[in-house]
């Protein structure tokens, strides 16, 4: 029988085992009292009266005593065997605790003995394997070369990992140096675009205050501003050179940004101020007369009738001027002008020069602004020496005095 099979049949044996000798003595016991009280009685029953009295108390003490005795003998008994029944039972349990943790011990050997096996088993597959390397590896090989090879595999491993580590280095103080880069011309950027900013603002600012006078001057002369650019451009809109590529962005169309966009306005408004100024250069707008004279009419009704120019007063000879570029269309006497020369400027615009005592051009001459053209007289109808200045566009009189006076505002 083994050890477990040992355990297993005291385990199972019954506790009332150990009480079967504690029972008989405790029945015997009280087999004895029982009888010994039954005696008394019975020689009690016999002596009867002749019995005294004092015997019957000795007897009677002595039966309480013995029972007295035999009583504490029980409850001694019994209380052995309580302790017995407690030990027993605690017996028992640490049995059974002991008989789990044997049986959870030889569950944990047998899982580690399966991998122990397995490993072992693994290990062994590991070891052939190896083995068939080595000898496949010493087949190929002699040992000398294979150190060799390994050397060399190990030196160039190692140059690369010393290459890679030097490329690694390089590039974070390159991507260093880049975010660096980059912080810069981003606050640069910063700096062009509030420059650009401030830049456009005065140009737009430049440009207003260039383009209103000259609004201002012609709504005054009484032209119209957009037909008479659309006129100065139509004579001046040559055009040429080689192109660049447009760019386009990824909408497909041109790519034109906000600065862009306020970049062509302002080349637009300078354009147009340029252009006013090419219109200027070919308006009569400067004085007739430079030396001292006086105003002695003006242009609109006068004795009834319309008056077409402006009358100035000076001493006969003082010099005229032409009041603009142009070209001399007429230069001799014409009934009521006396002395006239009319000069036909660009823009459709026509000055007439009256009552003059000389004339110093004839027709077909080309003349600049402020050339000599004549000298003041008293020619035609007059009643003294003075010129009769006139302006006329698109064939029409207009007030002289507006175009003296836009001139004065510009230059």
């Amino acid at each position: 029988m083994t050890r477990s099979a040992s355990l297993r049949s005291a385990t199972d044996t019954p506790v009332a085992a150990p009480r079967r000798p504690m029972v008989r003595r405790v029945g015997t016991v009280m087999v004895f009292g029982w009888a010994a009280v039954a005696t008394s009685i019975l020689a009690l029953d016999a002596t009867g009266p002749r019995t005294s009295a004092a015997a019957m108390e000795g007897g009677l003490a002595q039966l309480v005593a013995e029972r007295d005795a035999r009583a504490a003998e029980a409850t001694a008994a019994q209380t052995r065997f309580t302790a017995a029944l407690d030990q027993i039972s605690a017996m028992q349990s640490q049995l059974l605790a002991s008989e789990e943790k044997r049986r959870e011990l030889e569950s944990g050997i047998g899982a580690i003995q399966a991998s122990l096996h397995d490993a072992l088993a693994e290990a062994q597959d590991t070891r052939q394997q190896l083995a068939e390397a080595q000898a496949q590896v010493s087949g190929a090989l002699p040992r000398a070369a294979r150190a060799e090879e390994m050397s060399a595999a190990l030196d160039v491993l190692s140059g690369e990992l010393k290459s890679a580590a030097a490329e690694r280095t390089a590039a974070t103080l390159r991507a260093d140096q880049a975010v660096r880069t980059a912080e810069a011309m981003a606050a640069e950027r910063d700096a062009m675009i509030a420059r650009n900013e401030e830049i456009f603002a005065q140009l737009e600012e430049a440009v207003e205050a260039s383009v209103k006078p000259l609004d201002e001057m012609f709504k005054q002369v009484g032209v119209d501003s957009e037909e008479l650019l659309a006129t100065v451009r139509e004579g001046y809109e040559g055009t040429g050179g080689p192109l660049t590529p447009m760019g386009y962005s990824s909408r497909g169309n041109a790519a034109i940004t906000e600065s862009e966009a306020r970049a062509s306005e302002v080349m637009v408004s300078l354009g147009k101020v340029k252009d006013y100024k090419i219109a200027i250069s070919k308006l009569p707008l400067a004085m007739p007369v430079k030396s001292a004279f006086r105003f002695t009419s003006g242009y609109g009704q006068r004795w009834g009738r319309a008056h077409q120019g402006i009358d100035m007063a000076g001493p006969v000879g003082t010099p005229i001027f032409a009041t603009g570029d142009g070209v001399v269309t007429y230069a001799g006497w014409q009934r009521g002008y006396g002395n006239l020369i009319k000069i036909q400027h660009e823009l459709g615009t026509e000055t007439r020069y009256g009552h003059l005592s000389k004339i110093r051009v004839k027709v077909g001459q080309k003349v600049s602004r402020n050339s000599l053209i004549g000298d003041m007289g008293n020619t035609g109808r007059s009643t003294g020496p003075h010129l009769h200045y006139e302006v006329r566009v698109d064939g029409k009189a207009v007030n002289p005095m507006s175009f003296i006076k836009a001139a004065q505002n510009v230059f």
